[in-house]
């Protein structure tokens, strides 16, 4: 491999003017999105390759990314979804034995372009100033005014829908066939680690494109009903609020993470935010306002639920509240078997504190389905 130095010359453009220099790493080319954050140490395979994330440009801010190299068996998905990477030093050389390659060889499989040698901890705190904006990175085309002219192009996050881009065009099944508990899932970007989850837990699940009506999900004759994460805004929607809100009529057990916790929120007439830089990383502290116990929480989300109409709602009541902001991170509905998280309780990566609300989503489900 070449030393860094020898690397070719990549240049990053910011939507408020901001002009980064540093060197290319991965495929060579161009690549735009909006510009986030993660503040993880591990779990950078897991975090690109999250259908949370497509659409988007990502900010590394740990110093070494790449160090243990990549792994088939470390993905949410079927391959990456971020549009591209933002990394102080992105290694080459790996660690780790079991690694099946490098970052590199990783990117320029999955076309991904990127740019290392950025001061991230800078350009992260530029973001939290700022907030969230589009950006391009090219390692084909050094020229800034010509960069900046194609930048103008790229459009926002806010009211882009993106669910349905990355939902499984064709409906498969994971686990027992012969269990009593059976999970329709939605999918508006789920992770597999989620779906593991359920699985592990004893769930026969199907999981839908994120367009299938709820009659096609009732043939599945479902226990209950799980809500997926996914990117883009919520509010365009429309077809997957309409069946949150069937789901919630039917009076059928709803679990929502994520995005499924924004689109529960909007079935019940909370409207939905763009947040100003997001909530991205593994150590977000939340409460569980039931039983007062803190948890260290994994996040990744751009948009939240309204506060003051959670709080003025008299059809929801608040489980859960982030410690940094206040934010609504969890919501039931009251006098129905329905509730959700806007962060990420199967945490991959990051601290298992939250998978108790798997176990809570199965016993809802094993008490309201009849026996067979």
């Amino acid at each position: 491999m070449p030393d860094k130095m020898e690397k070719k010359p990549a240049v990053l453009v910011l939507e408020d003017g901001t002009v980064l220099h540093g060197k290319a790493f991965g495929k060579t080319g161009t690549a735009t999105g909006e510009l986030c954050f993660n503040t993880g140490m591990t779990g950078y395979q897991e975090v690109f390759t999250d259908p949370s994330y497509f659409g988007q440009v990502l900010i590394m801010n740990n110093v070494h990314i790449g160090n243990y190299g990549v792994k088939s068996t470390d993905v949410e998905s079927d391959g990456v979804k971020v549009k591209a990477v933002i990394g102080r030093n992105l290694e080459e050389q790996f660690s780790r034995v079991i690694a099946e390659g490098s970052l590199q060889e990783y990117f320029e499989q999955q076309n991904v372009v990127a740019i290392e040698g950025v001061d991230t901890r800078a350009l992260v705190a530029h973001v939290r100033t700022k907030g969230a904006m589009n950006c391009i990175i090219s390692s084909e085309n050094t020229d800034v005014e010509q960069l900046k002219t194609a930048l103008k192009e790229v459009p926002s996050m806010d009211g882009l829908e993106l669910a349905s881009v990355v939902s499984t065009t064709e409906s498969y099944t994971l686990g027992d066939p012969g269990s009593k508990v059976r999970v329709a899932v939605l999918d508006y970007g789920v992770k597999k680690n989620i779906l593991n989850c359920l699985v592990e837990r004893g769930a026969y699940v199907k999981v839908h494109n994120a367009k299938t009506s709820f009659e096609q999900l009732e043939a599945f004759k479902p226990s209950g009903y799980f809500i997926s994460n996914g990117p883009g805004d919520p509010a365009p929607m429309d077809y997957a609020v309409q069946t949150v809100k069937q789901i919630l009529a039917a009076d059928k057990p709803l679990f929502g993470i994520c995005l499924g916790h924004q689109l529960l929120a909007l079935a019940n007439d909370i409207p939905t935010f763009k947040m100003h830089h997001g909530h991205r990383g593994l150590n977000h502290p939340v409460k569980n306002i039931i039983t007062g116990k803190s948890e260290i929480t994994t996040q990744n989300h751009g948009f939240g639920v309204q506060p003051d109409a959670v709080r003025a709602s008299d059809k929801v009541e608040i489980t859960h509240l982030n410690l940094n902001d206040d934010s609504i991170e969890g919501i039931r509905v009251k006098g129905k078997k329905a509730f959700s998280v806007q962060y990420h309780p199967e945490a991959t990566p990051g601290p298992h504190d939250s998978r108790y609300l798997f176990d809570d989503f199965m016993a809802m489900m094993i008490s309201s389905t009849p026996s067979r």
